[in-house]
């Protein structure tokens, strides 16, 4: 799902829609009013996500992913698709999955950076 707005412009970075009361889309990427544009190449996609068990408001844990977002400095984009912790686990996985069934993973983070 995809939400638009008028005029030339994607929808804003932080533009929280309610499915319902579990499910959720947030824009993590989209325009920025202070720029006065969208900085991407593309239409941003929406990142989904649930309410389980929580006594956190959708707009609270929204505020919360937004921020994650922008702790990858790593680079020079200030803000990702996806929170940082959910980033970084990929990516490890993405090392971890050619081991063998005898190799022992690493257990420090800085082996994988």
């Amino acid at each position: 799902m995809r939400l638009l707005r008028s005029g030339p412009h994607p929808p804003l970075r932080g533009t929280l829609y309610s499915l319902d009361s579990r499910w959720h889309i947030l824009y993590t990427r989209g325009s920025v009013p202070f720029y006065g544009t969208y900085p991407g190449m593309y239409i941003p996609s929406a990142l989904p996500f649930r309410m389980v068990e929580t006594e956190s408001s959708p707009e609270h844990l929204a505020e919360e992913l937004l921020a994650l977002t922008k702790m990858n400095w790593n680079q020079t984009q200030l803000d990702g698709r996806h929170p940082i912790t959910l980033r970084t686990a990929n990516q490890v996985g993405q090392i971890l999955r050619h081991l063998g069934p005898q190799d022992r993973p690493q257990g420090r983070y800085a082996f994988y950076m």
